[in-house]
């Protein structure tokens, strides 16, 4: 009998190679997609420091789990790009890849002879992916920028927080994990039109030609829904409105009386009469000045106060029920500690466990699953973040040939200026 679990099939990118340039969430973002997938990730780190992400949130030893989530199914290995043995190293593993991702500052990386020219000439259909702040061209190409810019500039940080306060933040930066998502998209579409060319005949795109070129702050932007259409048409400013969603309603956050909140999303205009009947108010579900999203909107605060006086009379679970009885969208707010025990997640395996060492002890670690699923359940995640400089001698040594004294040199003289 053939074994078609999702731990013994053929992964849709095995066999494509992708050299990992990137530091920080964006690029190792666009690599850990790929290698979910299949890809051999090949992520370079600065000698002796590696990527900062690993002393981001470090509560314990060396490296935190934040790189190890990131950066999951890849091997690390320790160069110096600007050095002239690391320059070269590099290029040599990008004559065996398939795929250049990088998230430097524009023109970083033909500062240290890694440019476009000399990337075609060593792999003349290698596609290359760029991530940074705002793109590699326009006014404002050479600037630095973080994920906190980026979503103040595409527009997010407007619309999050409270309308009587300063803009807030989501707690994770999520604007580099869009542009990553951007970026593998744009990179397995390169891919496929290079196989597509292969087909056909026809000259396959080159870093000459073609680039991924994804910028933090348009990943954001193009996110944002109508939030400039609604301008340019309606001359509309949106603003910030806590937990609710500008124009719907009622869908909100709401107290229960063992202390939990649930999230309820009773905008639609038939579910709304079974919500307010749910919670007792007949009256609200009747009322003819009800009907319609932008009536309710109006009475946002009125609709609001009813929800709240009926979930703080009951623990969280009595809420969820007496709702999905009813057929009222609704949920709990999750902590770290409800997913890893949820039955939901855990069905379709989007907590997987992994040995870690943590501080100098092997742990077995929560770690979350792959998405999206490519059957029922989510393919297994096959290692953590590696440490750093872990496959030094296996790709060094295995792939280019290099002896283990002039792996330990090219180490040892790391950012030493050259002669």
């Amino acid at each position: 009998m053939t074994d078609n679990s999702p731990a013994n099939q053929r992964l849709p990118l095995e066999g494509i190679r992708v050299l990992e340039l990137g530091n920080y969430i964006a690029a190792p973002m666009t690599g850990r997609m790929l290698a979910d997938f299949g890809a051999d990730v090949i992520k370079v780190e600065r000698p002796r420091t590696g990527d900062e992400v690993r002393n981001w949130r470090l509560y314990a030893g060396d490296t935190s789990m934040l790189y190890r989530t990131i950066n999951r199914n890849k091997r690390s290995i320790e160069l110096d790009l600007r050095s002239e043995a690391g320059r070269q190293a590099a290029l040599d593993l990008i004559s065996t890849c398939d795929v250049l991702v990088e998230n430097f500052r524009p023109d970083t990386l033909d500062r240290w002879g890694l440019d476009a020219a000399t990337l075609a000439e060593t792999k003349p259909d290698l596609v290359v992916a760029r991530i940074s702040a705002f793109g590699q061209t326009g006014p404002l190409a050479g600037m630095p920028g973080f994920a906190a810019v980026a979503e103040a500039y595409g527009g997010l940080r407007e619309l999050v927080g409270e309308p009587d306060r300063p803009p807030s933040r989501v707690g994770i930066s999520i604007g580099d994990s869009i542009a990553g998502l951007y970026a593998a998209f744009g990179v397995v579409m390169s891919l496929y039109q290079r196989e597509a060319a292969r087909r056909t005949g026809r000259a396959a795109p080159s870093p000459l030609t073609q680039q991924v070129d994804v910028a933090l702050h348009e990943a954001v932007f193009g996110m944002m829904e109508s939030l400039v259409p609604d301008h340019s048409a309606y001359g509309v400013h949106r603003a910030r409105v806590g937990g609710r969603m500008e124009g719907i309603a009622p869908s909100n956050a709401y107290p229960c009386a063992d202390g939990s909140s649930v999230v309820i999303a009773g905008n639609g205009d038939s579910i709304f009469k079974r919500y307010m009947a749910t919670i007792g108010r007949n009256d609200l579900a009747e009322d003819p000045d009800l009907a319609t999203n932008a009536q309710r909107w109006a009475r946002r605060d009125e609709l609001d106060d009813a929800i709240a006086a009926w979930t703080s009379t009951l623990s969280r679970a009595d809420v969820l029920a007496a709702l999905d009885a009813a057929g009222v969208p609704a949920g709990p707010i999750m902590t770290a500690a409800d997913i890893t025990t949820d039955p939901q997640f855990l069905a379709r395996a989007m907590v997987q466990e992994l040995p870690v060492d943590v501080d100098g002890s092997v742990r077995t670690v929560a770690f979350p699953g792959i998405v999206p699923l490519l059957d029922e359940t989510s393919i297994p995640v096959r290692s953590a973040g590696p440490d750093l400089g872990e496959h030094n001698e296996e790709i060094l040594g295995g792939i280019l040939g290099w002896t283990p004294e002039e792996i330990e040199r090219m180490r040892e003289n790391a950012g030493r200026p050259t002669t």
